[in-house]
């Protein structure tokens, strides 16, 4: 299988890194933080780049993206912690309802007029602008209660899943390279603390803990926007592998900033809540460990060398 993207695709993605860097950075995290986590012109800044329709069809007003596009994206909104609801509205909720052929709002989402996202059975909560908005661990996210209308469609799950675990994948290559920057300037017996090797082992763990998760992530979008029978195990085997790496880079850069990224003055701490936060929605680590081993051990996804690209 081909995991490489388009030149327009990683264009695409890295005007979004681009745009996010100069409207989403700790300042107005800190902001937000303080002030409410939602801000309408970077709303409409993501609107007006089209992001609010990625994967509506051009006929419909969107862009007619793949899923694989969209869990690019995705990682970059993990990278820069955005706190509006983009991935939950436009990456989960839409492709949801497109596939199942309830588009009469497509318009207004594609619009960014509408971002209600759905609630799922597994979610207790759903993310979304609520007048009593229940406490979260991660500030930036505003929960309110997923209500009796929850679906339980095994599709919007994995939708959510997938969008999850690449938004994780974001969120662990942010706090790397928090981390490695910290180390670079940190003073210890003369030297950076960068240049001993204990850091240095540890920093490589993270590194190739989240260079693992990416094909895995890649090939779970790939299997879901192609319809595979198997693509809920590659859900949860990207979820798992890319909520494993983020959990471990946010424990290492821990260490790594000397026990103070738990402080509110370190920058540090949005994007470990925010990893924390997803690494059980949309399903907990034994929930898709589970999904996994069932499927294995019951016969139902072939493993070996040979049903490696069945």
């Amino acid at each position: 299988m081909d995991f490489r993207f388009s030149e327009d695709s990683l264009l695409l993605a890295s005007s979004v890194r681009e745009y996010l860097t100069d409207t989403h950075g700790v300042d107005v995290l800190r902001r937000l933080d303080a002030e409410g986590p939602y801000d309408t012109a970077i709303w409409q800044g993501l609107v007006d780049m089209g992001l609010a329709g990625l994967l509506i069809p051009e006929c419909d007003g969107g862009l007619g993206r793949s899923l694989p596009e969209a869990a690019l994206i995705a990682v970059e909104c993990g990278r820069a912690c955005l706190a509006e609801p983009l991935v939950d509205v436009a990456f989960v909720t839409v492709p949801f309802l497109l596939a199942k052929g309830e588009t009469g709002q497509i318009a207004d989402y594609a619009a960014g007029r509408l971002a209600q996202p759905l609630a799922h059975q597994i979610n207790p909560y759903v993310v979304q602008k609520a007048d009593t908005p229940i406490a979260s661990v991660d500030p930036l996210r505003q929960l309110a209660a997923a209500g009796g209308g929850a679906s339980d469609d095994p599709h919007l799950l994995n939708l959510g899943a997938l969008m999850a675990a690449a938004q994780l994948v974001g969120i662990a290559e942010a706090m790397l390279d928090q981390a490695v920057e910290y180390a670079k300037i940190r003073q210890q017996f003369g030297q950076p603390i960068g240049a001993f090797q204990a850091i240095k082992h540890q920093l490589a763990n993270c590194a190739v803990a989240i260079e693992f998760a990416r094909p895995v992530l890649w090939r779970a979008a790939g299997a879901l926007d192609d319809g595979l029978a198997s693509a809920p195990i590659h859900v949860s085997h990207a979820k798992l592998a890319a909520g494993d790496a983020a959990i471990l880079t946010a424990e290492t850069a821990h260490q790594v900033h000397g026990a103070m990224g738990y402080t509110y003055e370190v920058d540090l701490h949005f994007w470990m809540k925010r990893a924390w936060a997803l690494q059980g929605y949309w399903g907990s680590r034994a929930f898709h460990y589970n999904r996994i081993d069932s499927a294995i051990l019951g016969g139902s996804h072939p493993i070996g060398a040979d049903a490696s690209f069945a």
